[in-house]
């Protein structure tokens, strides 16, 4: 391995070539958080599709930190493949694939099918909307891909295996009429489990979206399906019926349907849900407003398991400030009494509530704060009474953040991003402080490089992570890599025991031809006594 990786160091760095056309990574940022999707913006989504990944960068690397499960013009639904909390402003890459230079073609913009929630900062004016729809023509795009993670060690710990197979599609206008459909679809089994699969195959298959969808007209939509909706994200994902229809700046919709199982995510007619909402959006030459209120009742088997509603709010009105917020009340809560009987209490109660604000200063420099105090939601009628109560009694975390990013120079950016969470049970607060510098074009290699260092303290454990790494392209247009190195260094509060980690990254992305592409991930931690090694590869075919 070590031989392998001196002739990749050599190749990354030995080739002095000027030219690029693997572009950076296009950055994003969080507009919209709920329970179960991040809502990512950009300023185009033109080289996204849906079942990408996106990353964030952290300790010198780009991370895989969530999935495209559902896009707009503007604007990504995305599912998370981390364990992180996600906050609104938070940046997120795009890792486009590398551009061949090819011969002009003309290219019809189809219809805008608008996802983005009235509460992530942009939407598609009315004016817009119309005009997208005066012309229907059909348009269809999709992705399919194949994914190995294999994991091996020194440990006695059995050798991992998991293959990974997704198929996306949106078909807009199919045959230039009003019909349009939508499907994202994967399967994942991992070596030793597929007697699992093969008795319940939905521990394996997962249909996160199957919609069909008609426009009476560009004001009024009816969907059939499954389907996240966009302006109740909340909810989650729908088996059923959506409608929905507007009124200028004025929109109301109502759904009627069931939810997705919550241990296997397959359809469930025993939990049924509906609901509806109102939104509003103003819209000026310098920003925009945007309200929205919602009320949505949850069932299991006839019975309330959950009623909430939710209000967002969201305002750019101000130039070069971004104001978000939102609040969630539920509505339905069940008790136990004395003599172990249950008692309903209808009385609104504040769930979750979420402010943030950030202003850009300038081109080089912005600012960001947030303020959270969330809940854990109760399903009263899908858990078991003791855990329900455990669930009560749980006290509020509040988190607070704040950060700033700059540029001191053309080709250098940086950062600086604290948090601080508190919970009453917990032994202590939390916190985390973090910091980066990116260096965008590094003389003589032509390499980009980031600089990395993040220190937390939490009732458990506290310590740093300090890394570097650098990414560029090796044959430009068709191939592009990085390497990346990351020393980790955490003492447990429980004890006097140190965990002290190295870690190597290589990465390779090929465009193997047209929009074919394959990529290829080692990642290597090594400790005092063992090692791990993760090896991820990737196989994408566009149409």
């Amino acid at each position: 391995m070590r031989y392998l990786i001196a002739v990749f160091v050599l190749v990354i760095l030995g080739s002095g070539l000027k030219a690029q056309t693997v572009d950076e990574p296009v950055e994003g940022s969080v507009s919209f958080v709920t329970t179960q999707n991040i809502y990512v913006k950009f300023k185009t989504t033109e080289n996204i599709a849906v079942g990408d990944t996106l990353f964030m960068s952290q300790d010198g690397k780009l991370i895989p930190a969530l999935t495209v499960i559902n896009l707009s013009s503007i604007s990504c639904v995305c599912s998370p493949v981390i364990n992180q909390t996600f906050a609104v402003a938070d940046k997120i890459l795009a890792k486009p694939k590398p551009k061949m230079i090819e011969k002009p073609i003309e290219i019809t913009t189809p219809a805008t099918v608008a996802i983005l929630p009235p509460t992530a900062g942009i939407t598609d004016s009315i004016s817009d909307d119309k005009a997208s729809q005066k012309t229907l023509k059909q348009n269809i795009s999709g992705r399919a891909s194949v994914s190995a993670y294999s994991n091996f060690s020194n440990t006695p710990a059995d050798q991992s295996l998991r293959m990974r197979y997704t198929f996306s599609m949106n078909a807009r206008n199919i045959n230039d009429s009003k019909f349009s459909a939508e499907t994202y679809i994967s399967f994942a089994h991992k070596n030793g489990e597929w007697d699992e699969i093969q008795n319940n195959i939905n521990k394996g298959l997962k249909i996160y979206s199957l919609a069909f969808k008609y426009d009476f007209d560009p004001n009024t939509t009816l969907l059939v399906g499954r389907k996240i909706n966009a302006k109740i994200s909340n909810v989650g994902a729908i088996d059923g019926v959506q409608f929905e229809k507007k009124f200028k700046a004025l929109s109301f919709g109502l759904f009627a349907g069931t939810r997705p199982d919550y241990s296997d995510y397959s359809f469930n007619a025993k939990l049924p849900q509906f609901g509806g909402y109102l939104a509003h959006d103003y819209n000026t030459k310098t920003g925009n407003m945007q309200n929205s209120v919602a009320i949505v009742e949850q069932e299991n088997s006839g019975k309330t398991d959950r009623r909430f509603a939710y209000f967002q709010h969201s305002n750019t009105l101000v130039k070069n400030l971004y104001f978000f917020g939102s609040i969630e009340f539920d509505l339905y809560k069940k008790e136990m009494n004395q003599d172990s009987t249950f008692s309903q209490d209808n009385a609104p109660r504040l769930s979750n509530m979420y402010v943030s604000l950030r202003y850009k200063i300038n081109k080089q420099l912005s600012l960001s704060l947030s303020y959270s105090a969330r809940q854990n939601v109760v399903y009263y009628e899908s858990f078991a009474t003791n855990i329900i109560e455990r669930l009560l009694e749980t006290s509020t975390l509040y988190g607070y953040s704040g950060g700033i990013n700059f540029r001191p120079a053309k080709n250098i950016s940086a950062g600086l991003k604290a948090g601080y969470r508190n919970r009453k049970e917990d032994p202590s607060p939390s916190t985390n402080y973090y910091g980066y510098v990116t260096f965008n074009r590094v003389p003589f290699i032509n390499a980009s490089a980031t600089l990395s260092a993040t220190i937390l303290e939490t009732g458990y454990l506290s310590g740093g992570i300090y890394s570097a790494g650098i990414t560029r392209d090796i044959i430009p247009g068709k191939l592009s890599g990085g390497l990346n190195y990351k020393y980790v260094d955490y003492k447990f509060t429980t004890s006097e025991t140190k965990l002290v980690q190295n870690m190597g990254e290589i990465n390779l992305t090929w465009k193997v031809y047209k929009k074919l592409y394959c990529s290829v991930n080692y990642e290597g931690t090594f400790e005092k006594d063992n090692n791990y090694n993760r090896v991820y590869f990737n196989l994408t075919q566009r149409f």
